[in-house]
């Protein structure tokens, strides 16, 4: 096992940057970035990025010295590379997480002001933001969890008609399509075949929406769903911050300041 540094090479926001990686872990990575007060805002889903000025201390530290080729290749070699966009951050990477119909997959949260390639999404979920900045979530009966409105895509269904469509019927809002913003995506590498996962399709893409209004009503069409509120992001976390997407949710939609 062993932490590699690269070069400070890469240039971004007027500084040179290195690149910090694990051949082995992301847990061992991010107690190494923990260990050399590296912020947990600097990892990019499979390193950190570390400024020049950092580059003499984290090598004290015990990081190898390598050349970017070998920090490429530890990634690839472990597994622990995530596929990605220029632009898009990487957030995290859950593995093993399990599913109502048997399944299981690792997950890729990745945050993007860019929607997914809309051949590749299986499914949309919004997050409904009032002008006070409260959230409306609804209890699934089928996965005995609290969450933001959402869930399988349609034939013929656009994406954000999909995330509308589900609004709709989950909470009662109707959105307007232009009024969505993407926020990020889910990208999922299944471990079991079957279920009802879709060939060519790994990606549920997720958007947030801002109301005009304080807490509008709320009603459902669905018997799927048994309950529906508005929470504080205080409660939304405690809904929901145990959920394997919930790191995607602290990076992109961070509670409004009075």
């Amino acid at each position: 096992m062993a932490i590699l540094v690269d070069p400070p090479r890469f240039e971004a926001h007027g500084r040179r940057w290195s690149h910090l990686v694990s051949d082995t872990s992301l847990d061992e990575l991010h107690a190494f970035a923990e260990r050399c007060g590296i912020p947990r805002a600097a990892f990019e889903g499979d390193h950190y990025d570390v400024p020049e000025e950092r580059y003499d201390a984290v090598v004290a530290a015990g990081a190898l010295p390598v050349q970017g080729r070998e920090v490429v290749r530890a990634l690839v070699g472990s597994g622990l590379r995530m596929q990605k966009r220029r632009g898009d951050i990487g957030v995290a990477r859950v593995t093993g997480v399990s599913f109502p119909d048997g399944t299981s997959a690792d997950v890729d949260l990745i945050r993007s002001a860019r929607e997914a390639h809309a051949a590749r999404v299986f499914a949309a979920m919004v997050y409904v933001r009032d002008a006070r900045g409260d959230f409306a979530v609804v209890r699934s009966v089928r996965r005995d969890q609290w969450g933001a409105p959402g869930g399988w895509r349609e034939p013929h269904e656009s994406v954000r008609e999909n995330a509308v469509r589900e609004a709709t019927e989950e909470v009662g809002i109707r959105l307007d399509p232009a009024a969505l913003r993407a926020v990020g995506y889910e990208r999922f590498h299944h471990r079991t075949a079957g279920g009802l996962w879709r060939e060519g399709q790994d990606i549920l893409q997720v958007y947030v929406v801002d109301l005009p209004e304080v807490r509008p009503s709320l009603s459902s069409t669905l018997d799927d769903t048994d309950e529906r509120r508005w929470v504080t992001w205080d409660e939304l976390e405690a809904l929901c911050g145990d959920h394997f997407y919930w790191p995607l949710v602290a990076a992109t939609l961070t509670p409004r300041a009075d």
